[in-house]
């Protein structure tokens, strides 16, 4: 009697991501924009809530800086630098 093999056969690969998912810009700029409207929404209906506040902010321009890092990476890796993240010149 023969002996059959115990493991399954590999599974398929994923299929590719559609290009509209593969650009991270929406995303960096509408959770910036929320973020900076809670901030303005928390500075017009609870001004007195400095903590809430100033959490707004904060989240507003770190996503700032963020989408500066994302942009100037983007960039680097377009022009070919060695030390660029790999990846990011698809769109």
């Amino acid at each position: 009697m023969a002996e059959q093999s115990l493991t399954p056969p590999p599974a398929p690969p994923p299929p590719p991501l559609p290009p509209r998912l593969l650009d991270p810009v929406p995303v960096i700029v509408a959770g910036t924009g929320l973020w900076f409207l809670a901030f303005l929404g928390v500075l017009l209906f609870a001004r007195d809530n400095t903590t809430l506040l100033w959490t707004c902010l904060c989240g507003g321009l770190l996503g700032l800086i963020g989408y500066g890092v994302f942009s100037w990476q983007r960039a680097a890796s377009r022009r070919g630098s060695r030390t660029a993240q790999r990846g990011l010149d698809r769109s």
